[in-house]
Parts: structure tokens; sequence; C-alpha cells
């Protein structure tokens, strides 16, 4: 057998066996333990299997981290960034905050990983990133796993009520002057159970979701419950105004 094909069945070997010896290589390949030591240098050399002493390991995979954010195919990305990154301005440090689901809460979860914030959260994307990430203070809604939107729902509203945070942030379809709205009813439910653990609600929205139109979907709160709104500078005039004057403060990024 010449040198190519053995180094070919070798790898073939080390990704069912996860691991080889010197002794084993001499032995099934018939070779010098010299010969087999010269092998382990020229495969761990191109990369193939991981060098140890006295043999081989399997070079394992890194399992990429799974992000809902992808900037080729996200709506609105940039303005979501911008957005994110005002948002975690309105944070001090040590506070406790509700993250919900959606790009731009991923967003503005990526951008406060590894500071010295509670980040409380049923967003299982999330949650997973910032686990990956260390960030020291993650809380993680109980409930059950909806495979679907990647959220946690909490079966009952009693268990809500021991979640509780400096800022809720959120968004949604559609912000008009008569409130934040969401298509999904599952989340908007389980969001508004902890609504009024809150003692700050900031909306997050891109400015394609301002709008004067009649909401669709669900009401998820009045404007009333609104303390600040962050969007794009492309925002709708007369739904900002009509926001501001309502005694929302609106912040334009």
């Amino acid at each position: 057998m010449n040198e190519a094909k053995r180094h070919e069945d070798i790898v073939k070997l080390i990704d069912s066996k996860e691991s080889l010896s010197v002794v084993e290589l001499t032995e099934m390949f018939n070779i010098s333990p010299a010969t087999a030591r010269r092998d382990i240098i020229k495969l761990a050399e191109a990369n193939k299997v991981k060098k140890v002493r006295n043999g081989i390991v399997r070079i394992e995979d890194k399992k990429p981290i799974w992000t809902p954010l992808d900037i080729n195919n996200t709506d609105n990305y940039h303005e979501k960034a911008r957005i994110a990154i005002k948002a975690a301005t309105l944070i001090k440090d040590g506070e406790s905050i509700i993250l919900n689901c959606g790009s731009t809460a991923f967003l503005l979860g990526r951008e406060l990983c590894g500071k010295n914030v509670n980040i409380i959260t049923n967003y299982f994307p999330l949650a997973s990133y910032l686990i990956e990430h260390d960030h020291e203070n993650v809380t993680i809604i109980g409930g059950q796993y909806n495979k679907t939107q990647n959220i946690i729902l909490n079966p009952t509203s009693e268990l809500s009520a021991i979640y509780s945070g400096n800022i809720m942030f959120t968004s949604g379809k559609q912000l008009t002057p008569a409130g934040l709205y969401k298509s999904e009813i599952l989340t908007a439910v389980s969001e508004q159970q902890i609504l009024n653990n809150a003692q700050k609600l900031v909306v997050v929205v891109d400015s394609t979701k301002v709008t004067n139109r009649i909401g669709s979907g669900m009401l998820f709160c009045p404007t009333s419950k609104i303390n600040v709104v962050i969007t794009g500078k492309s925002a709708d005039k007369t739904v900002v105004e009509s926001l501001k004057k309502q005694g929302v403060e609106v912040i334009l990024v």
C-alpha cells in the first residue's frame, strides 16, 4: 500500500474510531513505528488529524453558533443594528432587562453580551448565544419550548410573576398612534404576562413598522404603556409626532 492510500485509510479510520495509537497503526497497516510517526506528522500538518502523545485523535468540527441573523437576508439589518446600539445606552450597569424574541432583540442581546447586565429572556436563540459566549447573568424564563417561534412559553401567568426587570425591550409587527401590534398571538400573550413587572417599556422597531394604518393582529399594548420608542430616521413623521404628543420619548437613529 502506498503512502497516499494509507493516509486516506487512516483518516477514514479516525473518523469512526476517534483515536488511534502508534501501536495500532503499525499493526493495522503493517508498518514500522517510525513510518507510523511520519504518517502522523504529515496528517497533522495537513490538519486531517490531531497529533497527541503516542497517537492521533479525530479533529472535532466546531459547531457554529446558530443565530437568527444573516446580514444578507435580515430586513433592515443596518437600521436594526443602530437601534440595538442606541438601546444598549439606556441600560445602566447592574440592571436587569427583559428581552423577547426577534432580530432586533437578538442584536441588542449581542450588544450587551459580556457586560454587567442581567438578561431575562424566553428567546431560545438569544439565551443560547449568551451562554455560548459566557455571559454571566442570564435568566431563562421557564415553560414549554415552542419550536416554531424558538421561544419558551409559560404555562401559567402566576409563573411569570417571578420575573421582573428595570427595562423591558420588545418589538412587533406595527407601531401605530394607538399602540404596538404583534402578529404572533402566543408570543404576545407570553410577553404580556411579564409586561407589568417591568419598570419601563422600550419599543424597538425599524422604521418600516411605524405606520398610521390600523394595526393588524393583536394589540400588545396601548401607547399609554410605552415609555420609549427607538426607530429609524425614516419613520413616518406623523406617527412620530403623535407618539410624542402622547408622552412617548421617541429616539431616531
